[in-house]
């Protein structure tokens, strides 16, 4: 696992860091099946040598549905419920456009209790969920993250939002491909909320004001 020092490049912003959205969202999701399914494991074996670092700390972890080419977390859901961790999906609330999280068992995960969100990702069935801060992690999707821990997302800003009013912060932990995580630092917004750390196939990376927290 390592740690990393933001390179000293002008942050990217504006249309530049659209484009590079664009290219990358259409680089993930045209990932082949095998592709995706030995990212997936490769970065399975990353998260379990964290998990058993941490494993007094986490027992409540949010995760959320794999779509558009995203890293797949059905392994990782599978091996929550092996180690009792409660397993909690997000779901965007129509009233806000912020993220709930609604605990669902082994036995709903496996049975697809699932609805189709407009946007085209999958939620729980369930309208009642809580509040992120009851959460002791959260794992992200994204679609571009540099090395000071910045994310860009679809472009919703659900994480966004729901992190922004947490009154407890739980571990910000984001999912990548190695082609996402890039060398230029990406000019962060007011709103926008970072990552403590990003798993890709390849590394665990701390962003350097969590590096000694999470690797301890």
């Amino acid at each position: 696992m390592t740690s990393v020092v933001p390179h000293a490049t002008a942050p990217l912003s504006g249309s530049a860091l659209q484009q590079l959205r664009r290219h990358i969202a259409k680089q993930r999701r045209q990932s082949s099946r095998f592709a995706q399914q030995r990212a997936a494991q490769r970065v399975l074996a990353q998260l379990r040598f964290f998990l058993d670092r941490t494993r007094q700390s986490i027992m409540r972890a949010g995760i959320y549905l794999d779509a558009f080419g995203e890293i797949r977390t059905q392994a990782l859901i599978q091996e929550c419920f092996k180690r009792n961790i409660k397993v909690f999906l997000p779901k965007v609330c129509a009233m806000n456009q912020r993220l709930v999280w609604v605990e669902i068992s082994k036995h709903q995960y496996q049975n697809h209790r699932f609805t189709k969100h407009r946007l085209g990702m999958y939620e729980p069935m369930a309208t009642r969920g809580q509040p992120i801060s009851k959460l002791d992690l959260v794992i992200m999707p994204l679609v571009i993250c540099d090395t000071t821990g910045s994310r860009v997302g679809m472009g919703g800003g659900f994480y966004d939002k729901t992190l922004s009013i947490a009154p407890k912060r739980p571990i910000r932990l984001g999912l990548a491909h190695e082609f996402q995580y890039i060398a230029e630092n990406i000019q962060r917004a007011p709103w926008d909320q970072s990552l403590d750390a990003l798993v890709t196939p390849k590394n665990a990376i701390f962003s350097n004001a969590h590096s000694k927290k999470l690797s301890a």
